[in-house]
């Protein structure tokens, strides 16, 4: 009677630990049909992580939030709520990537990685935030709200929302910088807090000053080790093992501390061996401008980089074969009419472990599109991780922004912070033959506005650009929010904003990918089997 008792309580217990991960977490991959005696439910819970904006005293950074309309159909009922809270920072660790004079100091082990040697014995040491007011909160779903801030010193951002607001819920920080060495437009999705993210494009060249700033959501220290991988593999010099985040801390590390190899091309990868951190890459060129590097897409056998504006004057694209195998890659832009192949590359190869960067000249010959890398064999699975770097104007006029591969939009994707005209939505169904049928919603405004819904075709096999819809009478800043159709093909998107800036053509590209808002809940009944001893 005993062991039968316990028996049947450890099957219980085990059933509500399956069942109640489900409920709060997301999927891994894609979002699969639900299956027989399962349900798809809202998640109940999302954590996002926004990086310290910049630090210069010409910037501006808009912070909007937004929870999809009736994303939580079929939720319990309650009240969501939803929220960032200022982050602490470690002192001295690096300082922004608009920042010429911090971090030139060696890495260092602990808190101290990145540490620029400031005499300030202090140096190293979490310092909390000034204010714990928090930012953007969001009370209602469909609505985005919206806050602004100039402040130099502007924190990182740690945020939870939940109940209602939980599915979906998205954040966006978007940064003008008027004039210095960080000029230009950095947009960035607030990211999810995970344990290992890749980031193509990345480096250590002098022209760049790259950072990649780590956030700890959470009660608990995380630990992380910077990788650096370069055309032959492993950086030289690099010291990125054991950098300490302290709970609800963010730490900036400057990358060409790591390393004794000025790298212009290389790949980053992080690394959470204990804990979990949310990363993001401010990347500033002195004649390119400065934009945020989000992580890629998990490495998979076949990746798409949704996107390119039909005017970029380059586009280098920068990957990685992480594993122990080599891969072949076919390169093609998908058009608004098709297929094509750039000239002297129809395949590609990359050596495992090492960084591999290509400049595609004149991809887009004035014509929009996104780019498709699959297997050459097409038994082929060897992982990919991969980016674009693409660069809009001319001499001293160019501005640069970064598209890396992104997941599908399996069941919705959301971007904010549109404002009047000037986003670009971009849907490439990759897969010949299987069309692509998407509703794409523009929300109410955030200072008022009618919401508008348009649906678009993407024929299998190419791309489309488009001027999305606009609420009416919109006041503010409004959110998108793409969604397949029963039965559609496989479809990415991403979403580009243009605001020029004193002749240069500022722009920004956001990757849309799959919100993950819904789970699958397995149905759990009776079965008298588990008590039989």
């Amino acid at each position: 009677m005993k062991r039968t008792m316990m028996s049947l309580i450890g099957v219980t217990v085990a059933l509500a630990a399956v069942t109640g991960v489900a409920a709060v977490t997301a999927p891994g991959g894609g979002a699969p049909d639900a299956p027989r005696g399962g349900s798809r439910l809202p998640v109940q819970r999302s954590a996002l992580l926004c990086p310290a904006p910049t630090s210069s005293e010409v910037g501006e950074t808009a912070y909007t939030a937004f929870a999809p309309q009736g994303a939580a159909a079929g939720a319990d009922g309650k009240k969501g709520t939803a929220q960032l809270l200022p982050a602490g920072t470690v002192k001295d660790a690096g300082g922004t990537g608009d920042d010429k004079n911090k971090g030139k100091g060696k890495g260092k082990k602990g808190a101290k990685a990145g540490e620029g040697g400031a005499a300030d014995s202090a140096a190293g040491q979490a310092v909390p935030p000034r204010d714990t007011k928090p930012v953007v909160p969001l009370r209602q779903a469909g609505r985005p709200v919206t806050t602004t801030t100039d402040s130099a010193d502007a924190p990182a951002l740690v945020g939870t929302a939940d109940g209602t607001l939980a599915p979906g819920w998205t954040v966006q920080q978007t940064t003008s910088v008027a004039a210095g060495a960080g000029r230009g437009l950095l947009g960035l999705g607030c990211t999810a807090p995970d344990t290992t993210f890749w980031f193509p494009g990345v480096s250590t060249a002098t022209e760049r000053q790259d950072y990649v700033h780590l956030t700890n959501p959470d009660s608990t220290p995380a630990v992380v080790d910077l990788e650096l991988r370069g055309k032959d593999g492993a950086l030289a010099g690099s010291a990125g093992e054991d950098i300490s985040v302290p709970p609800h801390t963010t730490v900036p590390v400057l990358l060409s501390t790591l390393t004794d190899t000025p790298t212009t091309n290389a790949t980053l990868h992080v690394v959470a061996r204990e804990g979990r951190v949310g990363a993001a890459v401010q990347a500033n060129d002195s004649k390119l401008g400065s934009d945020w590097l989000p992580p890629a897409a998990d490495p998979s056998p076949s990746v798409v980089l949704p996107g390119v504006p039909k005017d970029a004057t380059s586009v280098r694209l920068v990957a990685l074969a992480p594993g122990e195998s080599d891969a072949d890659l076919k390169v093609q832009l998908a058009t608004p009419t098709g297929m094509i192949t750039p000239a002297g590359l129809e395949t590609l190869h990359l050596k495992s472990g090492m960084t591999t960067a290509v400049d595609l000249k004149d991809l887009t010959k004035g014509e929009a599109g996104s780019l498709v890398l699959t297997p050459s064999d097409r038994g082929s699975k060897v992982p990919v991780a991969a980016a674009l770097r693409v660069t809009r104007g001319k001499g001293a006029k160019q501005e640069m922004a970064f598209i890396p591969a992104t997941r599908p939009v399996e069941k919705r994707a959301t971007a904010v912070d549109n404002r009047g005209k000037d986003a670009t939505l971009s849907l490439v169904a990759p897969e010949k033959g299987k069309d692509a049928k998407v509703k794409v919603t523009a929300s109410a405004g955030s200072g008022g506005g009618t919401p508008v819904t348009k649906t678009y075709t993407v024929k299998g096999g190419t791309s489309l650009d488009a001027a999305p819809p606009r609420p009416t009478g919109l006041k503010g800043s409004y959110a998108l929010t793409v969604e397949p159709a029963p039965g559609s093909g496989p479809v990415y998107a991403s979403r580009m904003l243009a605001r020029p800036q004193g002749g240069v053509p500022a722009f920004t590209v956001q990757p849309m990918p799959d919100d993950r808002g819904s789970v699958l809940v397995p149905t759990a009944g009776q079965d008298l089997s588990v008590l039989t001893d």
